[in-house]
């Protein structure tokens, strides 16, 4: 059962407001606030967000945690924290994959939570992606060559950022960065965040602090436009390294066998 009645009335009433000095801060009406308040009505989803911003609170936090005098939030950058998904489905109740392009991203920040936005985006089903939910991201730049601006990455949603292993690719959105796609340089810390790094050297890394993530999405495949081109045809320059490398091999191993 959702803690919202209870919990609006103690918020309110530790910022010393009356009923009607919070509808007007809500630009509702004061009978509103009454209704809500005695569990006769429920707030719909931009108010709902819009008292949540208000106190510093998540959605999930507002609606199902009881909120007294003896509740301590968990930190906002904490893991293993619940966080709200919004999904769509097809006919057949089975998960679909929402397209986000790459004109979408900032949109994307601010409605990445919401139904009414995401029902709003391109969906579609690949039959190898059946157990779980997936999300296709749409990249620019060349910060992750060889993989082409335009290339469509799909991801799989990390619930838990404990589980993300560094050295792989993920989707990581974020407040600061928005949709980035990346390789983790370590393991997800709660007082750092995550430490971001680009396959094309030219680009430096850089740390997205915890407070800062909104989602994260380990990839699991590609779909490019590009085909690759074909491989070139060997230098004297390369096939002298590779011989120099093959050399380098052949006597590390006769020094093991010593």
């Amino acid at each position: 059962m959702s803690n919202i009645a209870s919990n609006l009335k103690y918020l309110r009433k530790t910022k010393g407001l009356t009923q009607q000095q919070f509808a007007d801060i809500m630009d509702i009406k004061r009978a509103s606030v009454g209704a809500y308040e005695e569990d006769r009505a429920e707030p719909k989803y931009e108010l709902l967000k819009k008292i949540a911003d208000y106190y510093g609170l998540s959605m999930d936090e507002l609606a199902n945690e009881e909120i007294d005098g003896k509740w301590k939030p968990v930190p906002k950058g904490n893991a293993s924290n619940l966080r709200v998904l919004s999904i769509t489905v097809d006919q057949s109740d089975r998960e679909n994959i929402e397209l986000v392009p790459v004109k979408a991203s900032a949109g994307y920040l601010n409605g990445y939570a919401d139904p009414e936005y995401v029902k709003e985006l391109s969906k579609f089903n690949l039959p190898m992606f059946n157990q779980g939910t997936y999300r296709a991201f749409e990249i620019s730049g060349d910060s992750m060559l060889p993989l082409p601006s335009g290339s469509i990455i799909i991801g799989e949603y990390v619930e838990n950022w404990n589980d993300i292993k560094p050295g792989q690719t993920y989707v990581v959105v974020s407040k600061d960065e928005g949709v980035v796609y990346k390789r983790i340089a370590f393991k997800y810390k709660d007082d750092k965040g995550l430490k971001l790094v680009s396959d094309n050297k030219v680009y430096e890394a850089y740390w997205v602090g915890a407070a800062d993530i909104l989602e994260i999405w380990k990839a699991k495949a590609f779909i490019s436009m590009e085909f690759p081109e074909p491989a070139a045809e060997p230098t004297m320059e390369t096939l002298t390294s590779m011989m120099a490398q093959m050399q380098k091999t052949i006597n590390s191993v006769v020094d093991t066998k010593k």
